[in-house]
């Protein structure tokens, strides 16, 4: 790969798997013409959310954050791509997914549920120093 080429994090969160929407997200991710290089179907433990999540810990929201991204099977992917942190961030929409636009995964398949969390399909690295860390925590070598 380029030199320029990036790698980010995408997680397809509980919600999403639970629906059967990560075949459709990964179909949209693929169309903007970024590369799946792995993936896996990951049940998190409470240890890598919480390293995961470390910034917000404190926040009240970190508590049913934790508690909803252990609720079932998350699947784990590495994408690859030109400006793919930006890209992937722009594809999925704004967090809320009230207020995200039509044609971004969250603005096309999220909705608010009225629940003590957000519960919005996806999370993408926001930046290429959260991607190295996040993917060094969700694709650690067995």
């Amino acid at each position: 790969m380029a030199e320029s080429v990036e790698e980010t994090l995408v997680l397809v969160k509980p919600d999403g798997v639970a629906r059967n929407l990560t075949g459709e997200i990964l179909r949209r991710i693929e169309a903007k013409g970024y590369a799946l290089t792995d993936i896996r179907w990951v049940q998190a433990s409470r240890s890598l959310l919480e390293q995961h999540y470390a910034e917000h810990q404190g926040k009240p929201f970190f508590e049913p954050l934790v508690e909803f991204m252990e609720s079932g099977p998350i699947v784990a992917m590495r994408i690859a791509g030109e400006r793919v942190i930006e890209g992937f961030r722009s594809l999925a929409g704004t967090t809320d997914p009230t207020t995200a636009a039509p044609g971004t995964i969250r603005g096309d398949l999220g909705r608010d549920w009225g629940l003590r969390v957000q519960q919005n399909l996806v999370h993408g690295s926001d930046s290429a120093a959260s991607a190295e860390r996040e993917l060094g925590l969700w694709f650690a070598r067995r």
